[in-house]
């Protein structure tokens, strides 16, 4: 009897922190491939091509993306390069090879008008050029997919090693005497281990298809954040010293991309159907901090 092959998963954007936290999660009986940008550019359909002729995996992660949301309000281009057109790239040659494609998107695809938490299916109205690329990204790859692909949708996402706000956080407070933080937007703190544990689950449930969300519980404004930040990096051993922080209005700190005022998203359906329990979102900043600190 010739052996059963292992299947190959397929990781764009392998070396971001989405990306890292999904090579690490990884659970037994697959056999994952990372690709960065060098070995996948999916901005180009030949470089997507090879990637996926080579592997022919049976399912594709797509971790990749520009998060740079001030930035893609003067790099449009490259932002819908990347967020839209590599998507469709990659839910073009997923479907040529007969991968299943899970693809990240983002709680900004929402206005963060209506004041509740989003489901799956609300309505959607970016308000920046970040999350109008994303929406279009998600877009193309129900489209191509024929529906048959798996929208994750995440928010407010960090890592131990990255680009991302507990980091300049943590960098801010030991340079500067005070903070103003903005204290009016508020969503959910994520966890990049988490998201990779619930795209692992769904990877395990080969019949999720359409849009679900995830992230970890809770809420909070980026004003609560830092201030958490700051308490579990002080007991952590993290910082000398605490810093005062204050609470701003969005109009006190004006940047190029406009951000949904409040953009929760809502997980229940996600929680039953992948057999996850929530953690909230405090709980795991202390556990990324207290990893850091022990390192």
């Amino acid at each position: 009897m010739t052996p059963r092959r292992t299947p190959t998963a397929l990781v764009t954007g392998a070396s971001g922190q989405v990306g890292r936290a999904l090579r690490a999660a990884a659970p037994g009986g697959w056999r994952v491939v990372g690709c960065d940008r060098a070995a996948l550019d999916i901005t180009h359909p030949e470089s997507v091509s090879a990637a996926l002729g080579r592997e022919r995996p049976a399912l594709v992660i797509n971790a990749a993306a520009y998060t740079a949301v001030d930035a893609a309000e003067r790099e449009a281009e490259r932002a819908e390069a990347v967020n839209s057109l590599g998507a469709a790239h990659l839910a073009e040659e997923a479907r040529r090879v007969g991968a299943r494609l899970i693809h990240l998107s983002t709680d900004f695809v929402f206005d963060g008008a209506q004041g509740r938490p989003y489901e799956p299916g609300d309505r959607t109205g970016p308000l920046c050029v970040y999350g109008r690329t994303k929406l279009a990204g998600e877009r193309e790859v129900a489209r191509i997919s024929a529906g048959e692909a798996l929208v994750l949708r995440t928010a407010w996402v960090y890592a131990a090693e990255g680009r991302n706000f507990v980091l300049t956080m943590l960098r801010l407070m030991r340079e500067r005497p005070s903070l103003g933080v903005v204290s009016d937007q508020i969503g959910t703190p994520t966890w990049a281990r988490s998201v990779a544990e619930a795209v692992w689950a769904a990877a395990a449930r080969p019949e999720l298809r359409g849009v679900l969300h995830w992230t970890d519980a809770g809420v909070a404004s980026w004003y609560d954040f830092a201030v958490a930040i700051q308490e579990e990096a002080l007991a952590a051993g993290l910082l000398e010293r605490p810093v005062p922080i204050r609470p701003l209005r969005t109009e006190e700190y004006p940047a190029p991309a406009r951000r949904p005022p409040f953009s929760v998203l809502d997980k229940s359906a996600s929680y039953r159907l992948l057999g996850l329990a929530p953690i909230h979102w405090r709980e795991n900043l202390r556990a990324m901090l207290r990893e850091v600190a022990a390192a």
